[in-house]
């Protein structure tokens, strides 16, 4: 019998970091899971909500943050287009980098793929942030990095005990 963990490697899967930091975060964050769903996504799994202080700028609101496993047909470019257009009919304006708002979809990992174009797959900064990782672990135990070729486990670990204090699950 094979254990469920090793199917999990086996299969590609993508995942995505959604987080609101403006208004009703988590009214913002379940609208945008339904929006995906109505675009033929398919949502398999769901971490827990996760608060953490803003960057850099941390007097701005806290954010709430989960990440989704999923399913889809779509190519990395056209659920980027998908994941664009939900972000603005929840009412995402063009605003400076890092600044506070309603909805922010990212593609975490595409089915393990390398990518670099105007979509930098895995995401670029994604093994930096607590706020990323621990839903990922918390969804996917197993998951690698596909460029550092680094479990989860590690890059958790390799994070500052001030990132892992910060955060809370709710």
């Amino acid at each position: 019998m094979i254990k469920q963990g090793i199917l999990e490697n086996q299969a590609r899967y993508i995942f995505l970091g959604i987080g609101s930091n403006l208004g009703n975060k988590k009214k913002n964050i379940e609208i945008a899971k339904y929006k995906l769903i109505e675009n033929n996504i398919e949502i398999l799994r769901t971490s827990s909500y996760y608060e953490s202080f803003s960057w850099p700028n941390n007097k701005n609101p806290k954010f709430l943050n989960i990440v989704l496993k999923i399913f889809t047909n779509y190519q990395p470019h056209k659920l980027l287009e998908i994941c664009k257009k939900i972000e603005k009919e929840l009412g995402r304006k063009k605003s400076s980098r890092n600044a506070p708002r309603i909805c922010d979809i990212d593609i975490l990992d595409y089915k393990n793929e390398k990518l670099r174009s105007n979509l930098i797959l895995p995401h670029p900064r994604m093994h930096n942030r607590s706020f990323v990782l621990l839903p990922l672990y918390e969804i996917s135990k197993n998951w690698t990095h596909p460029v550092l070729n680094l479990h989860i486990k590690t890059l958790i670990s390799s994070l500052s005990n001030r990132d892992i204090r910060s955060i809370k699950q709710i």
